[in-house]
């Protein structure tokens, strides 16, 4: 997989952009993805192999990240979702969109953000 700024994934190596709280259920971070590794085009990123678990309470989605011209695989992608106490915990990991995570609060006031009273 080519990456923008000079950055390739090679065998061995493993480069995770960090996506600050964004994490794709579906779809694909197309802003460092310069082309296939395999057939060198710049084209649409088509998804396979999409499954979706539920494991305890947990939900996690994969699907892989295919060229649109010969089938090369870019990318595994993996999204999580779970409800942890009184949050909704989301993360994302994968090669092309990079690594992110989120915690919302299931209650109308977060807690989180309640400002202090003295």
């Amino acid at each position: 997989m080519l990456l923008g700024k000079n950055k390739v994934k090679c065998d061995g190596f493993r480069w995770f952009s960090a996506q600050g709280n964004t994490c794709l259920e579906n779809g694909s971070y197309l802003m460092n993805y310069l082309g296939c590794a395999s057939c060198h085009q710049r084209d649409f990123v088509l998804i396979s192999n999409k499954a979706t678990e539920d494991d305890d309470g947990e939900e996690i989605v994969t699907y892989d990240h295919v060229c649109k011209n010969c089938d090369h695989v870019i990318a595994r992608h993996e999204y999580t979702f779970s409800v942890v106490d009184e949050y909704q915990e989301y993360t994302m990991l994968c090669l092309l969109c990079g690594k992110a995570e989120d915690s919302i609060s299931v209650l109308p006031d977060d807690p989180r953000q309640s400002a202090p009273l003295f």
